[in-house]
C-alpha cells in the first residue's frame, strides 16, 4: 500500500545530480515515495493527476540517464511534468502548484533551468527539441536532446511534420512516445519488452551498422533486398515501421514502469547517433487504484480524499456555460438533423459527452488537430450540413488560417462554440482566452457574440446556428450570474442589437459578455447607464451613437485584450462618425496574466467592481468631470472598501 506520509529518500533528493548517486534498489524505492508524495500533495491542492502518476519511473530514468539540464529534456503538453518538477528543486513548492503566486502547472523557462521549453498546448515537443538539437550542432556543443510526447499529442499534424523533418537529418534527437494506453497501441507483452532491449543494445545496432557497410559494396538490387527483408521481419514484431520509414531508429515497446529496463534501454539509446524513437508503454493513473480505473475523471482533479479517492462534494451550483452549450447541442440536434458536432479532443471539457452518446453518428472527435477540425467543418458545410465546432479560445488560435481561408472567405455556415474565453484561472497564460475578440473581429463575414448570462448564451447559440455564414459564441469558463435557461431552440436575437440594462447619467458602460455583471455593480455606485452590447460584430452602432450623444464619458468593458478588442471597435466607429467624446477602454492589459483563481486574476486586471470604479475615478479626475455629492460619497466609500 502506498505510504502517503513517509518520504525519507525523496527528501534527500533536491536535484538530478543527487538522484544519480542512488543505487538501482534505491531508485525503485524513490519511485514509490515520489508517487506517494504526488498523491498526498495533489489530493490537497488539485491539479493534473493521472497523467503524472503514469510517468514517475520514466521521469526518474530520464534524469538518471541524461545529464540534465545540460542535456535538454522537453515535455509535451506539460501536464505530465509534476514528477519532473519534484526532482528539479521544486519539491517543497508543489503544495502551491497552479495557485496564485505558486509554481506553474506546466514547464516554464523562467521558473527553472530544467524547464527547457515552455509548453501548455500539445504536440510542440518534437519541433522544439529538434531545434535545440540542431542548435547544438551549429554551436559545436555535445549534448543530447529528448522530447517526451504522449497523451494524444501524436494525433496532431505538427508532431508528424517535425518527425518528417527530423528523420531527414542526422541530429542526435531522442523522441519518447509515452503511450499511456489512451493513444496509439496496446501493451503487447514480454516479447516486445525483450525486443526493446535487443533493438537498443550495442550488439544489435553494431550488427546493423556493420551490415550497412558490407552492403555498400554490393549490387544495388541486393542492398534493396536486404533492406526490405530487415524491415519486413522487424515489422512482424514491432509496431514501428511508420517511424522507421520516417527516418528514425525505432526501439520498443518497453514497459514504462520497469525502472531497471528503462535505465538499461536509455543508457543504450544515449550512445546512439542520429534520430531515435523510443516507444514506452505506461499506465495513466499508475499506483492509485481510482485513477487507474478512471484515468479520464482523474486527469484533472480538485481536492480529494487520498485514501478513498472521493472528490470533495460540491454544493449544487449554477450551471456552467459549458453545460448550457452541451444541453443546447443535444436539443438542437434533436430538432435539426443537419447538426454535426466536432471537437479537437475536448469532448469532456467542451460539454459534449451526452451529445456523443445520443448522436454518435453525428459526433466527430478529430484528436488534437485544431486545423483539421475547422476545415472538416468547412467541407461539411459545403454539402449542406450545419457543423458546430466546440473549441477552447486558446486552441482556436491554432487554426487561424483555416478559420480565415476555409470558412470565412467562403462565408460558410459554421458555428464556433468558443469556450474558456477570457481568463481561465489555474491553467494560466497558456490556456487563457485573452485574444479571440481581437483576432476574430478583423475577419470579414464573421458574426461574433458574447453572452452576459446563461440564457443569453442559449439564445446566441440559436442565433449562430440559424445564421447563413460563420458565427462565434464566446463564453467564459465556469458559471454565469444564475439566470434561468429556457429550452427553446427557435428563438433568435436580432443581429447587431444590444440592450440597455440600466439608465443613468453622465457615464455609460458599454459592456461585452462576462463583464456586464461587474458593470452593473459599478453602475449602481456611479448612477451610470449600462448597455449589454451582445454583439462584437456587427456592433450596435445606433446604441453606441445614442450613448455618445447623451453621456459625458463612455467606458467599454471586455474580458479580452484591450488592444484590438471590442472596445477598439467602438473607438473606430466613433472616429468614422467624427464624434469626439471622452472614452475609457477597460480590458485585459498588454501582458500575460499568470495563474490563480479567476476572481483574483480579474481583480488584478482591474476588471472587478472595485477595479472598474478606481479606473473610472482616475479618468474622471483627468477629465475634470464632477459627480453629484451623493454619487461621489457612494463612490468614495466603495473604492475604499476592502475587496472580498
Amino acid at each position: 500500500m502506498t505510504d502517503f506520509n513517509s518520504y525519507p529518500l525523496l527528501e534527500r533528493i533536491d536535484n538530478p545530480q543527487q538522484l544519480r548517486q542512488l543505487s538501482s534498489t534505491e531508485l525503485i524505492r524513490l519511485a514509490e515515495e515520489l508517487r506517494g508524495f504526488l498523491i498526498a500533495t495533489i489530493s490537497e491542492t488539485g491539479g493534473h493527476f493521472s497523467s503524472n502518476l503514469g510517468v514517475v519511473e520514466l521521469t526518474i530514468a530520464l534524469h538518471y540517464a541524461f545529464d540534465t539540464p545540460n542535456d535538454r529534456l522537453v515535455w509535451d503538453v506539460g501536464h505530465q511534468s509534476y514528477p519532473h518538477k519534484i526532482l528539479t528543486e521544486r519539491r517543497e513548492a508543489l503544495h502551491q502548484i497552479r495557485q496564485y503566486g505558486g509554481i506553474s502547472g506546466f514547464p516554464k523557462r523562467c521558473e527553472s533551468p530544467y524547464d527547457t521549453f515552455g509548453v501548455g498546448h500539445s504536440s510542440t515537443s518534437i519541433s522544439a527539441a529538434l531545434g535545440m538539437a540542431l542548435a547544438a550542432q551549429q554551436k559545436g556543443e555535445n549534448r543530447r536532446v529528448v522530447a517526451v510526447i504522449g497523451d494524444g499529442a501524436m494525433t496532431a499534424g505538427m508532431a508528424f511534420e517535425a518527425l518528417n523533418h527530423a528523420g531527414d537529418l542526422d541530429a542526435n534527437l531522442l523522441v519518447i512516445l509515452n503511450d499511456n494506453e489512451m493513444s496509439i497501441s496496446p501493451n503487447v507483452g514480454a516479447l516486445q519488452q525483450y525486443l526493446g532491449r535487443v533493438l537498443s543494445s550495442s550488439l544489435y545496432t553494431g550488427v546493423r551498422e556493420s551490415g550497412k557497410k558490407i552492403l555498400q559494396n554490393m549490387p544495388s538490387q541486393l542492398r534493396e533486398l536486404a533492406r526490405l527483408t530487415e524491415e519486413h521481419m522487424k515489422g512482424m514484431f514491432v509496431p514501428g515501421t511508420l517511424f522507421e520509414e520516417l527516418g528514425f531508429n525505432y526501439i520498443g515497446p518497453v514497459d514504462g514502469h520497469d525502472l531497471p529496463m528503462l535505465l538499461n534501454t536509455l543508457n543504450n539509446v544515449r550512445e546512439l547517433e542520429g534520430p531515435q524513437f523510443l516507444h514506452v508503454i505506461t499506465k495513466k493513473g499508475k499506483g492509485y487504484a481510482p485513477a487507474e480505473a478512471d484515468p479520464c475523471t482523474y486527469h484533472g482533479v480538485s481536492a480529494f480524499n487520498k485514501i478513498s479517492g472521493k472528490m470533495e462534494a460540491k454544493s449544487p451550483s449554477k450551471p456552467t456555460y459549458t453545460k448550457v452549450f452541451g444541453d443546447w447541442l443535444c436539443d438542437m440536434a434533436a430538432h435539426d438533423e443537419r447538426l454535426i458536432g466536432i471537437t479537437p479532443a475536448m469532448r469532456e471539457g467542451s460539454g459534449m459527452v451526452r451529445f456523443s452518446e445520443r448522436f454518435p453518428q453525428r459526433y466527430f472527435d478529430v484528436g488534437i488537430a485544431e486545423q483539421h477540425s475547422v476545415t472538416l467543418a468547412a467541407g461539411m458545410a459545403c454539402e449542406g450540413l450545419k457543423p458546430v465546432v466546440a473549441i477552447y479560445s486558446t486552441f482556436l488560435q491554432r487554426a487561424y488560417d483555416q478559420l480565415i481561408h476555409d470558412v470565412a472567405l467562403q462565408n460558410l455556415p459554421v458555428l464556433f462554440a468558443v469556450d474558456r474565453a477570457g481568463l481561465v484561472g489555474t491553467d494560466g497564460p497558456t490556456h487563457a482566452g485573452s485574444f479571440d475578440l481581437s483576432y476574430l473581429r478583423c475577419i470579414p463575414n464573421m458574426l461574433i457574440m458574447a453572452p452576459a448570462d446563461e440564457n443569453e448564451c442559449r439564445l446566441m447559440l440559436n442565433t449562430g446556428f440559424a445564421h447563413t455564414g460563420p458565427a462565434v459564441v464566446r463564453y467564459p469558463r465556469g458559471s454565469g450570474p444564475g439566470v434561468e435557461v429556457q429550452s427553446d431552440v427557435k428563438t433568435t436575437l436580432p443581429i447587431g442589437k444590444g440592450e440597455v440594462r440600466r439608465e443613468g447619467r453622465k457615464i455609460a458602460f458599454l459592456a461585452f459578455g462576462s463583464l456586464v455583471q461587474p458593470a452593473l455593480q459599478a453602475a449602481e455606485v456611479l448612477n451610470a447607464s449600462v448597455v449589454n452590447m451582445r454583439f462584437v460584430k456587427p456592433l450596435d452602432a445606433a446604441q453606441v451613437l445614442v450613448a455618445a450623444q447623451t453621456h459625458e464619458l463612455l467606458v467599454t468593458l471586455e474580458e479580452n485584450a484591450v488592444m484590438g478588442g471590442a472596445g477598439s471597435g467602438i473607438n473606430e466607429y466613433l472616429q468614422t462618425q467624427g464624434l469626439r467624446i471622452p472614452l475609457l477602454n477597460l480590458g485585459l492589459p498588454d501582458t500575460y496574466i499568470q495563474h490563480g483563481s479567476q476572481s483574483q486574476l480579474l481583480a488584478d486586471a482591474g476588471l472587478d467592481k472595485q477595479g472598474i470604479l478606481q479606473a473610472v475615478t482616475q479618468h474622471l479626475k483627468r477629465l475634470g468631470i464632477s459627480l453629484t455629492p451623493e454619487t461621489q460619497k457612494r463612490l468614495t466609500a466603495a473604492v475604499e472598501q476592502p475587496r472580498v
